[in-house]
């Protein structure tokens, strides 16, 4: 098998099991708070790296670090996934599956305007353009079936879409530490999972019972989390084009929609589709040579 349709097969995965976890959100949902779901997912995810780290012989070396590294991963570990997924999951546990789903998904046009504002990179006119449909289509998917200015839940409505700003932060910074993904990523769980074990003793306890909603959350640590990025990562180092294979990605929130449909039986909205529809042509202007090119 050449290794072009080998990365193909391993994007491909890594999207249908992304494509699953909006609905595993909401099956965890149902007798769990956000918070346990985090805790449990959080520490299943580390358990699953570290398996990984001790099949490629970098469990070791992942622990050689200095000290700014080390402060480097506390930092990323508190935004992904301590700050990160406790805003998703609380969106999650206010909205429906399909609007809280698409809501988050407009972070690459977010990476886009926090790199000009961090980076210094100018912004083209397009991203400006792209932001502007990514806009409506939030606005779109908040109206939940009705062409009414009548936004509901929009305390879930600011965290999903809040929640994109926290993960364009995260990946900006991550960028800029060179290690090995899969090291860092191990690292800022083990902070993450710290974290968030804290956060429960001083705002709640640890309430965890093993029903459906346990074997969901392991699901999300194993399948959200944990192998299906070290899976996209094998596809992109596979690629002959790791751009063609980065546009696959785009397929999972439509895929998404089918899994929230029949196993959650939510009504799908055509709001939903139409929305869902403008951020990712939204995304797609934002990532296009054009948009590389023509500076405002």
């Amino acid at each position: 098998m050449k290794q072009n349709s080998k990365a193909i097969i391993f994007a491909l995965t890594a999207i249908f099991f992304w494509s699953t976890v909006a609905t595993a959100f909401k099956l965890s949902l149902k007798t769990l708070n956000f918070y346990n779901l985090l805790l449990i997912s959080s520490i299943t995810s580390t358990i699953v790296l570290s398996f990984i780290l001790f099949l490629k012989k970098e469990f070791k070396s992942t622990f050689k670090i200095n000290i700014k590294q080390l402060r480097n991963s506390a930092f990323l570990g508190f935004l992904n996934p301590f700050l990160y997924y406790l805003v998703l999951l609380k969106a999650y546990s206010l909205l429906p599956a399909q609007i809280a789903q698409p809501l988050n998904y407009t972070w690459p046009i977010v990476l886009v305007i926090l790199s000009s504002l961090i980076l210094g990179k100018k912004v083209s006119l397009l991203s400006l353009i792209a932001l502007l449909i990514c806009l409506i289509g939030v606005l779109v998917i908040s109206m939940q079936g009705n062409f009414v200015l009548k936004i509901k839940s929009p305390l879930g409505i600011i965290l999903a879409t809040g929640s994109s700003i926290i993960w364009a932060l995260f990946w900006l910074f991550n960028m800029k530490d060179k290690r090995s993904e899969t090291q860092k990523l191990f690292l800022n769980f083990i902070f993450g999972t710290i974290y968030i074990v804290i956060y429960t003793l001083l705002f709640d306890k640890i309430d965890i019972k093993f029903n459906y909603s346990f074997l969901s959350s392991v699901y999300i640590g194993i399948f959200e989390m944990g192998v299906t990025f070290v899976l996209w990562l094998i596809a992109l180092q596979k690629a002959e084009s790791p751009e063609k294979i980065s546009s696959l990605v785009y397929l999972s929130p439509f895929i998404s929609i089918f899994f929230i449909h029949f196993i959650l039986h939510e009504k799908i909205h055509y709001t939903t589709i139409i929305g869902l529809i403008l951020i990712v042509l939204g995304i797609v202007l934002s990532k296009s040579k054009k948009n590389l090119t023509n500076k405002v």
